[in-house]
């Protein structure tokens, strides 16, 4: 039961204040009902935060304001935090078109403050009644704790007791069968097997009759990627010479039981197409879903004449938000060992007559490519180079190859050493700049905006790195830090960032990956101009592919 004189005045202003924070602009736009849930759920955070503090402060038997002085103090941070809050919400709008407007989406015609203001009271409530009954718990057990043993051994306890009790409930019972039923589910939806699709004509191609991979154990993205992008026709009629028909192999999930079996499974399927007599062989980490963009595929088959193959594995049938969750090791495994496996044997042929090998993926492929290029295949006998779009914040390759930055480079687009090991992209920069290239070529592309890559866990309680540089082109001037807030406004972006305008967000598309597979890959007899007629190719639309679906 909530009792009203427990509720705390004090702890309603502090909560006012980080909803009052939270509408100041974070790197994704964010409508009405979206900003109401948010200034709701950090509110209560605010309260949350209150009672923690006061609760540390009494244990510490500090002296707390009484009488006249306490209520003239409350009054005071009262009237100023309601000044502040009055002059986020007007600005409100402002700073929202104006992110709007340097990402090129439509303008918000007003404030909207009655969607707003319902949904922040009732996320709000909801977390102020959960809260409550967590309280009553704690009092409960405490209750019952005290006719054993002394008060503050039975306030730990029960403290303890409640806290071990809800997590157990919530990990292994609604957690456990939230996930079940979405990883079912998402099996289901691939349509494998006896639902499959006829296979392909052409009974070379993955899945085909004379393949070595079912192709019902496919699922929908590895049949997409297999049937869609370019063939040698389309290539030649853009390059105006003779071209190749891309090979590209794709082995599903369900095509093995173990990530070394799928891996060697890939490595037949490669041999038999006689994958390593192409120039350019590019091992490619899908999302979590097993979706690869054909927006950077596509451009590479026209760069390199379609004399390229391409392998993929996937490992998980999950959105990537949850695959980064609940399969993080899935995704790590299953792209250490299909590396593993292609380059030991790529490592066999002598290398003046086998394909350059390249490593590649987007967003948690991004992550997995990483994790499996790892230094013992960056010595000795060397892949020629990697492309990474997207790459999530946890990656450690990329957390050290930011930090190694040159000092007073911003973090969202760093230089690292003379750019003739490692460069960035971004929607701006084409990672053209540097020193000449060394032996190995290595390009992350990352949008300024893409909270999925800028996404800094130490923002509870301190500003990410990137809120120190001036603001890049597509983000705002007044962003603002403030512990706790700034942590949930960026988990928000997260969610919000795969709807963003193609160049922002988590929204990579086909043109800001022609020049950073141009740098990597180095195709030869390539110009400046081929790279502005294959854009303004990729811009029309061309076999389905050049597209962030």
């Amino acid at each position: 039961m909530i009792r009203l004189k427990e509720i705390s005045l004090a702890g309603l202003v502090l909560g006012l204040v980080f909803f009052a924070v939270s509408l100041t602009p974070s790197l994704i736009p964010r409508g009405a009902l979206v900003q109401g849930i948010l200034g709701g759920l950090v509110m209560a955070l605010g309260y949350l935060c209150w009672w923690v503090l006061r609760l540390i402060w009494r244990f510490a038997d500090m002296p707390e304001p009484h009488g006249a002085a306490k209520r003239w103090l409350l009054a005071g941070i009262g009237l100023g935090t309601l000044a502040l809050f009055g002059w986020t919400l007007l600005s409100n709008l402002t700073w929202q078109n104006d992110l709007r407007a340097k990402m090129g989406m439509p303008l918000a015609d007003g404030l909207d403050l009655i969607p707003l203001t319902l949904a922040s009271v009732a996320t709000f409530s909801a977390c102020f009644v959960a809260g409550a009954f967590v309280d009553w718990l704690v009092r409960l057990v405490r209750a019952r704790l005290l006719k054993v043993m002394p008060e503050r051994r039975a306030n730990v306890l029960a403290l303890v007791v409640v806290g071990l009790v809800l997590f157990v409930v919530t990990r292994d019972g609604v957690y456990d069968q939230v996930v079940t039923r979405l990883d079912a589910s998402y099996e289901t939806a691939q349509k494998l097997f006896d639902t499959a699709p006829p296979p392909p004509e052409n009974p070379d191609l993955t899945g085909g009759a004379n393949s070595l991979i079912d192709w019902g154990g496919l699922g929908t993205p590895g049949r997409n990627y297999v049937l869609d992008g370019p063939d040698a026709e389309a290539i030649a009629a853009f390059t105006g010479a003779p071209a190749l028909d891309p090979i590209r192999v794709y082995v599903g999930r369900a095509n093995g039981e173990t990530a070394k079996e799928r891996a060697e499974l890939a490595l037949a399927e490669l041999k038999r197409r006689n994958a390593f007599e192409r120039k350019v062989l590019v091992v490619a980490s899908p999302t979590g879903t097993g979706w690869l963009d054909p927006g950077s595929h596509d451009p590479l088959e026209y760069m390199h004449g379609g004399d390229i193959a391409t392998v993929a594995v996937q490992y998980s049938y999950l959105q990537s938000p949850l695959a980064l969750i609940l399969e993080t090791d899935t995704g790590l495994d299953q792209a250490t060992a299909l590396l593993e496996t292609v380059h030991r044997h790529w490592q066999t042929l002598p290398p003046d007559d086998r394909p350059r090998l390249y490593v590649h993926g987007l967003s948690l492929g991004a992550w997995s490519s990483m994790h499996a290029t790892n230094l013992f295949r960056l010595v000795n006998d060397p892949i020629d180079g990697a492309f990474w779009a997207g790459p999530p914040f946890p990656s450690a390759f990329w957390r050290y190859v930011q930090n190694a930055r040159v000092e007073g480079s911003p973090w969202v687009l760093p230089q690292i050493g003379d750019g003739s090991f490692i460069r960035y992209a971004n929607h701006f920069e084409d990672a053209s700049s540097g020193a000449p290239w060394g032996g190995m070529r290595i390009v992350f592309l990352q949008y300024s905006s893409d909270p999925i890559v800028f996404y800094e866990p130490a923002s509870l309680w301190r500003a990410p790195p990137w809120m120190s540089d001036p603001p890049a082109p597509d983000a705002s001037a007044h962003m603002t830090f403030m512990p706790v807030v700034t942590q949930f406004q960026l988990a928000l972006d997260m969610a919000l960032s795969f709807g963003a305008p193609a160049g922002h967000g988590h929204a990579y598309y086909a043109r800001d990956y022609i020049d950073p597979w141009v740098q990597v890959s180095a195709p030869k007899g390539w110009t400046a101009a081929d790279t502005e007629r294959l854009k303004a190719h990729c811009d029309n639309g061309f076999q389905n592919g050049c597209s962030n679906d």
